[in-house]
């Protein structure tokens, strides 16, 4: 079964045009420093699962892509760079505390803003919207992935025609 997930980056980080422009439009979702969420990835996240790539901490935040999660999760790199604002020092290579899974953005949509996402009643329960949530990665309804996609106007993707 397939999953559905909403990932947040803020686009001084990584944009999706940072993404796009990557090789094979696929990155790696470092410096995610929430337990809930890197047990997401750990541990419910599959290669070809479905995301919505948000931009957050910006003047418009939104979904601003359609994407596949395109690895399984692995150690983060930057817990172990002292250069890195991500980086932990009781994190150690025999023992990562920290993961990540890469990304791969399919489609660039316009924004999708956030007063848009909270206008829409048959999004009312989508876990971004729910009062307190601060997660960097949620999971996402197959119901509320199938309705933002077909407000975008975009396929699911891999389905004919996609």
């Amino acid at each position: 079964m397939r999953n559905y997930w909403l990932m947040k980056s803020e686009p001084s980080e990584v944009s999706v045009d940072d993404a796009l422009a990557a090789p094979r439009a696929t990155v790696p979702w470092t410096g995610v420093r929430n337990y809930q969420a890197r047990n997401f990835m750990r541990d419910a996240m599959r290669v070809g699962d479905g995301v919505l790539f948000y931009h957050s901490s910006c003047a418009e935040p939104g979904v601003v892509g359609i994407a596949r999660v395109a690895s399984t999760a692995y150690p983060d790199p930057t817990q172990f760079d002292p250069a890195s604002p991500y980086f932990d020092a009781a994190s150690q290579p025999e023992a990562p505390r920290w993961l990540l899974v890469d990304v791969q953005v399919l489609h660039k949509t316009r924004n999708l803003t956030l007063p848009e996402l909270r206008a829409d009643p048959a999004l009312a329960e989508l876990r971004v919207l729910q009062k307190g949530n601060r997660l960097s990665i949620t999971p996402v309804e197959p119901r509320h992935w199938r309705h933002i996609l077909q407000h975008l106007g975009v396929a699911e993707p891999g389905a004919p025609g996609a």
